[in-house]
């Protein structure tokens, strides 16, 4: 088989051999990264795609071949990958060019064939001042104990924002930290801390049992990738209320949704002791969600800040979640902000389109009146 003439663009720097079979992933990956790409999308019988600023782009015209793509996956993955993606037809791991980036890997099956969807991880964390977050995330990095989440849909950023709130206690702090993650994203160096990091299916075999037995070791500080079910809220709840500082993330767009969402976990015979331990443990809910920009190529956050004042608590405590909205909206003054207001003052910067403000708005009709005047 001639390469050049069976890939294209895809100029090979390193060769995994699979018979006649030559595979050049690495290539495809470099070609991304120098395009900025947040995600890399290799399918069988449609052409290697990356998004650039939320957009889908090919990069060539020509169909990967399913024996391609079946090559390239097993270039990267060990047997313990292997025998999931046996049994699962889908499996998730990490993957490294080292001095480039690291990837976050799902491999999964359609039509039959192969599919692989990689999230780029940049090798370096960015330092919360280059983030573009409102300065009280920055003092959130001060708290000593509680809860505090970071929402958003898939892709707004939270493992980012997440990263450089742990690198920003790393380098201040001696402390010990444990991160649970699916898989391991941003690499981090112990610096003023101990950092651990933990992977599942490599170093736990659930976020349930990992959580359980990093209360046994020690930590001060414990990211939770993201809390999946009901053991593991509990039990990112209770290390929160027994003075460690928890970090997590739920795919929730607001504030008051977070909340609501933690609370329709438990029975309904349960609900109201879980808002009391809520009430006391919550510190503050970050939603964002990420824009194009209109004004320069580039992404930007609009951010939601909840905290938790003694009004906030009561609110919970009392199941009167629909009230945070109206708390957020009369304490600017310490920080707080809602989603929409945020996306608001994008807008009148002219950071970013008027389409994209009122499509991603909580509340588009009452934005695109406020737009208006």
């Amino acid at each position: 088989m001639n390469w050049e003439d069976a890939q294209g663009c895809y100029l090979c720097e390193r060769l995994f051999i699979f018979g006649e079979l030559a595979v050049e992933l690495d290539a495809i990956l470099r070609q991304a990264h120098e395009a900025d790409a947040s995600d890399i999308h290799i399918v069988s019988n449609e052409p290697a795609s990356m998004r650039v600023h939320q957009v889908i782009k090919p990069m060539s015209d020509i169909k990967m071949d399913p024996a391609v793509v079946e090559a390239m996956f097993k270039s990267i993955s060990n047997k313990e990958v292997l025998d999931m993606f046996a049994r699962d037809k889908d499996a998730d791991f990490s993957y490294e060019i080292p001095g480039l980036a690291r990837y976050r890997v799902n491999a999964h099956m359609q039509k039959g064939v192969i599919g692989l969807a990689m999230r780029a991880i940049k090798s370096k964390v960015p330092p919360l001042s280059a983030l573009g977050l409102p300065e009280v995330i920055a003092r959130l990095t001060y708290l000593p104990r509680g809860l505090v989440l970071v929402t958003g849909d898939t892709g707004s950023g939270k493992s980012t924002t997440l990263a450089a709130m742990i690198q920003s206690m790393n380098q201040r702090y001696s402390k010990h930290i444990i991160t649970l993650e699916d898989p391991v994203e941003y690499m981090f160096e112990s610096d003023q801390c101990l950092i651990e990091q933990r992977e599942l299916g490599r170093d736990m075999i659930s976020f349930t049992s990992g959580l359980k037995h990093a209360l046994r070791q020690d930590p001060d500080i414990i990211l939770v990738g993201e809390m999946r079910d009901l053991e593991t809220t509990s039990l990112a709840i209770s290390a929160g209320e027994t003075g460690h500082l928890v970090l997590s993330t739920l795919h929730t767009v607001n504030a008051s949704q977070t909340v609501s969402r933690i609370i329709d976990m438990y029975p309904s015979g349960q609900q109201s002791q879980i808002r009391s331990m809520l009430s006391t443990t919550l510190q503050a809910v970050v939603s964002q969600t990420l824009f194009t920009r209109s004004d320069r190529p580039g992404m930007v956050p609009a951010v939601e800040t909840l905290l938790c004042t003694p009004a906030v608590r009561n609110l919970i405590r009392e199941n009167k979640i629909f009230e945070i909205p109206n708390v957020i909206e009369t304490s600017r003054a310490i920080g707080m902000c809602s989603l929409d207001s945020s996306i608001a003052e994008l807008y009148f910067n002219g950071t970013i389109s008027k389409e994209d403000a009122i499509a991603k708005a909580v509340f588009p009709d009452k934005l695109e009146r406020q737009l208006v005047a």
